[in-house]
């Protein structure tokens, strides 16, 4: 399996992997960019079980406190307090150690290049891969400087640890295609909707500024960025795909939430569920 970066849309992985595996696939290598390192890594040290429970008890309020905002012309998030509390319950591991092989992309932005980590930390290499420019601030390491993989490798089918006659399976939750919102639950009185902060409001705010998913909005200085980064980065991800095509690619939209709405893991889950679904009765067909 090769999964793609794409912030809180990557929750969707679980899904998907939860599919395959009721289906019947046995996953014998993943390779994973920025969250799909970070879903892919968990799912291979074996506790995607207590990832998953962590990922749906989080609200609004639990996500805004696993944020540890920093002053620095680099990045806006450290992003190490929430490795640190996934860690509380899924210990480190050694990569070349796990029951699935496991490779994290990342970017080495001095030497201009595209880094691949296949042994040491696991949450050192998906540290390194998760590093968003401007937003999470990049790993040191002796004289490299790592940021987030998907600059140079979205889908890293490319990266993946082939067998004879396996099937390689792409996830590319950045895809350009249609999304159909599921009907809103209104929250009960009393609800965490109604404990949201003015401070939570306003840094979420911000972050859409940079990350916009409002397309109605005039193009503004950070508007424009954003939507060039994301077209890019769709690009790139095209060029990946044609060039090393996978035997079944599973696409989620790009319009299904932003990119820090990770306290919508059970709608981004189910999403994933929901499409490999469809992906695998098309393709069974």
């Amino acid at each position: 399996m090769a999964l793609g970066s794409g912030g809180a849309r990557g929750i969707a992985h679980i899904g998907v992997i939860r599919e395959l595996i009721k289906y019947g696939f046995e996953i014998s290598s993943i390779s994973g960019t920025s969250m799909g390192a970070l879903v892919g890594g968990i799912y291979a040290a074996g506790k995607l079980d207590e990832y998953e429970s962590w990922m749906r008890s989080l609200n609004k309020r639990n996500v805004f406190n696993l944020v540890d905002f920093t002053l620095s012309t680099q990045g806006i998030i450290k992003a190490d307090r929430v490795l640190k509390e996934i860690q509380k319950f899924i210990p480190d591991r050694q990569i070349e150690e796990l029951p699935v092989r496991f490779a994290a992309v990342t970017t080495d932005i001095k030497n201009r290049e595209e880094v691949v980590i296949t042994k040491g930390s696991l949450f050192e290499a998906i540290r390194a891969s998760i590093s968003i420019p401007l937003v999470i601030t990049p790993v040191k390491k002796n004289d490299t400087l790592f940021v987030d993989g998907g600059v140079l490798n979205p889908v890293p089918v490319n990266r993946v640890s082939r067998q004879p006659d396996d099937i390689l399976i792409a996830v590319n939750v950045n895809a350009y295609i249609p999304y159909q919102k599921p009907a809103e639950i209104v929250p009960e009185t009393g609800s965490v909707e109604q404990l949201i902060s003015a401070r939570l409001t306003s840094f979420q705010n911000k972050l859409e500024s940079l990350f916009p998913t409002n397309k109605k909005e005039s193009t503004g200085y950070l508007n424009l960025v954003g939507d060039s980064s994301n077209l890019m980065l769709s690009q790139i991800t095209k060029l990946t795909l044609e060039l090393n095509p996978p035997d079944l690619l599973i696409e989620i939209s790009r319009h299904s939430c932003g990119t820090f709405d990770f306290y919508k893991a059970q709608e981004l889950i189910d999403l994933g569920e929901k499409t490999t679904i469809e992906c695998l009765s098309k393709w069974h067909n």
